[in-house]
Parts: C-alpha cells; sequence; structure tokens
C-alpha cells in the first residue's frame, strides 16, 4: 500500500535521495570512465551519453531533495519531484545496463 505524504512534510524520503543521488552521479561518471577507456563504437558512444543524460537526471534530483530539506515553503512537492527524477534515472540507467550488458547496440 501506498503512503501518502504527510501535510506537514518531515523531509524523511529527501534525506535519503540525497547521499544516493549523488552516489549514482558518481557510478555514472565511474561508468563513463570505464566506457571511455574501452574500444570505440556505436554501442560505447550511445552508452556514454545515454549515461551523461543519467547523471543529470540525478544531479537534478539532488537538487531537488536538497531545495526540500532547505527549503519550507512546497518542499513537499520539491520531494515528490526529487522521488519521481530519482526513479526515472534508476529506470534509464537499468535499460542502460541492460543493453550494455547483453551488447543489444
Amino acid at each position: 500500500m501506498i503512503k501518502k505524504h504527510p501535510t506537514n512534510n518531515t523531509n524523511d524520503l529527501s534525506h535519503h535521495i540525497l547521499p544516493n543521488s549523488a552516489t549514482m552521479v558518481g557510478v555514472c561518471i565511474m561508468v563513463i570512465s570505464i566506457v571511455k577507456s574501452s574500444d570505440q563504437g556505436v554501442a560505447n558512444y550511445l552508452i556514454d551519453k545515454a549515461l551523461a543524460l543519467d547523471s543529470v537526471l540525478f544531479m537534478v534530483s539532488s537538487l531537488m531533495s536538497f531545495l526540500s530539506i532547505r527549503l519550507d515553503k512546497s518542499s513537499v512537492m520539491l520531494e515528490r519531484l526529487a522521488e519521481i527524477i530519482f526513479l526515472l534515472g534508476l529506470v534509464s540507467m537499468t535499460f542502460i545496463t541492460v543493453i550494455f550488458s547483453f551488447e543489444i547496440v
């Protein structure tokens, strides 16, 4: 069952999204450096660009969760946006990982 956000936002979720998003930016950077050091090809080019965009998603999620913690006004909305963007980043990273692992491209 999905819990509804309380009206008084305690920013509990943002305290989890912020460090995890920042970690995922680091993971994207590490994988980009691995892809850059391997053979150049169309697949590596696409994976490189996709992970760069994915790291931007995680950075925006990080920023939204930080603002949710720091700001009193509309922090519930910022926290919800951070959550959605973080999940979008995770889904896209999983998709990129499957493509990279099975060399689909």
